[in-house]
């Protein structure tokens, strides 16, 4: 099954998440992720609103876990840390 990566960015810091950015993306690639949303239109409905949402599709949830914890991610993490406020999760997709 597949698996989403799912963030929620409120960005404290822009010059230092521009970093993170840049290196996340191809970190992402690298293990598989396809982004299929990236801080576009939104509507909060319910809970806390962040103004960054990104959505990211990977093979399996495994795949997800590896690349956030890959080398190459850490490194892109390490400038998000202290630049924003952030909930990040992966989520199974079904076969459907």
């Amino acid at each position: 099954m597949g698996a989403l990566w799912i963030a929620h960015v409120t960005v404290t810091d822009a010059e230092s998440y521009g970093k993170y950015a840049e290196l996340a993306g191809p970190a992402i690639a690298k293990h598989g992720g396809k982004f299929i949303a990236r801080g576009g239109r939104f509507v909060q409905l319910e809970g806390r609103e962040r103004p960054r949402n990104v959505v990211a599709k990977f093979e399996s949830v495994e795949a997800a876990v590896a690349c956030y914890n890959s080398p190459e991610y850490q490194e892109a993490l390490s400038h998000a840390r202290d630049a924003s406020e952030r909930e990040l999760m992966v989520v199974e997709t079904s076969d459907e």
